[in-house]
C-alpha cells in the first residue's frame, strides 16, 4: 500500500512540474523583441530582450521592471496580465522642443524610449552587469 501511495505522489509531483513549465513557457517567452508598432521608424536594430534569462537565470523579480503609475513595483506572479510599457509611457515621437527643459523623471514618465532606457541601462549600471553601450543591445543591422 505504501509503494502505491508513493508512486501516486511521484506522478502528481511530476505532472505538476510539467504543468508549471508549460505555463511558464506559454506566458513568458524566452526572448521578447522590444518592438512597438507605434514607432514610425526604428533607427537602430530592435532589442531582443531575454525575458527568461532575466527572470529565471538572474532571478530578477517582476516588480524590478513592471511598476504601477506611481513607480512602485508590482507584485506579479506567473500568468498575471501585464501591460506593455507604451500603454503608460505613451509618447513615441521625437522629443518636443518644449520638453527640453522638462525634468528627467517627467521625460521618463512621458517618453517610451526614455522609460525603457532608464529601466534597462539604470539596472545594468547599478548591478555592474550586462550591456551598457548602444550597440550591445541594438546590434548593427547586417547588410544584405
Amino acid at each position: 500500500m505504501k509503494s502505491r501511495s508513493f508512486m501516486i505522489t511521484i506522478a502528481v509531483v511530476a505532472a505538476s512540474l510539467f504543468l508549471a513549465v508549460g505555463l511558464y513557457a506559454a506566458s513568458a517567452p524566452e526572448v521578447m523583441p522590444m518592438n512597438d508598432s507605434r514607432y514610425k521608424k526604428h533607427k537602430k536594430a530592435i532589442v531582443q530582450f531575454t525575458h527568461k534569462k532575466h527572470a529565471v537565470d538572474h532571478k530578477i523579480a517582476c516588480g524590478e521592471c513592471h511598476h504601477d503609475d506611481a513607480g512602485k513595483p508590482l507584485e506579479l506572479k506567473e500568468g498575471d496580465p501585464v501591460q506593455k510599457c507604451g500603454d503608460c509611457h505613451s509618447y513615441f515621437g521625437k522629443k518636443l522642443k518644449a520638453d527640453k527643459k522638462m525634468k528627467k523623471a517627467d521625460k521618463i514618465k512621458k517618453y517610451h524610449k526614455e522609460a525603457l532606457h532608464a529601466n534597462c541601462i539604470g539596472c545594468h549600471k547599478k548591478e555592474k552587469k550586462g550591456p551598457k553601450k548602444c550597440a550591445e543591445c541594438h546590434p548593427k543591422k547586417k547588410k544584405k
